[in-house]
């Protein structure tokens, strides 16, 4: 009888411990469902595509699940994102920040993009051009590997790359190419104008700060802005049309 005793509070107890575990599970089901999502910090991808990336699998609606899955952790096979991160605001909402990777500009090289970082590592290969990452053109190299540095003769040139495509950024400006030259000179296209701002880096800012103002009035143009020579009351500048 006492051995018959202790086996049914066993079994009474490990009831209670299911019933106690699916209770605790049902409630964190039901509580922490996601209903609400905000994204932020995606450029290359939509909101929608950043949620169905992260919010897979069967757990991928449970703001627990995803806030510890994706702890400021890296992704890969996933282009252009470095790392997400999941924080929870309320139990059934949450917030989805995507630090992306920093890309300079890309070349084409046999019809594919290779966009590079800032030290002219190629971080990625793509067949679709990405909004806001100009086209590097001038870089001489004759093989590729991703995940390697551009074999350039010059690795200063990505130092200009950084530094020109970080101004275009403060002063709002989205080229879609850049050519930088033997010579040095930097030409920057803009829809049909480009924009000749010759070698200079010292003045290069100057010039670069006077286009916000200046764009718009070649707007539907085509030709050059010679921009070679700066001058400080910036009206000596010349817009050459095509012919």
């Amino acid at each position: 009888m006492r051995r018959y005793g202790k086996v049914k509070i066993g079994i009474i107890i490990t009831v209670l411990l299911l019933a106690a575990v699916c209770g605790a599970g049902y409630y964190i089901v039901r509580t922490y469902t996601v209903n609400t999502v905000y994204v932020e910090g995606n450029i290359h991808y939509t909101e929608d595509e950043i949620k169905a990336i992260v919010m897979e699998g069967a757990l991928g609606n449970n703001s627990l699940y995803l806030s510890a899955k994706y702890k400021n952790r890296g992704i890969e096979g996933v282009p252009f994102v470095d790392v997400i991160d999941v924080s929870i605001i309320s139990p059934d909402t949450v917030r989805i920040t995507v630090y992306e990777k920093v890309l300079a500009g890309y070349v084409d090289y046999m019809g594919t993009c290779l966009y590079f970082d800032k030290d002219g590592y190629v971080v990625e290969s793509s067949g679709v051009k990405t909004q806001g990452i100009p086209q590097i053109l001038g870089l001489s190299f004759d093989h590729v590997v991703v995940g390697e540095a551009l074999p350039v003769e010059d690795p200063e040139v990505f130092n200009n790359v950084l530094s020109v495509t970080k101004l275009l950024e403060k002063y709002g400006l989205e080229a879609e190419k850049i050519y930088f030259q033997p010579s040095g000179d930097i030409t920057v296209y803009f829809d049909n104008v480009k924009v000749a701002l010759g070698n200079d880096n010292i003045t290069l800012e100057d010039k670069l700060m006077l286009l916000p103002e200046m764009l718009p009035s070649l707007a539907g143009k085509s030709g050059t802005l010679q921009m070679e020579t700066y001058s400080d009351s910036g009206g000596r500048y010349t817009f050459q049309p095509d012919a």
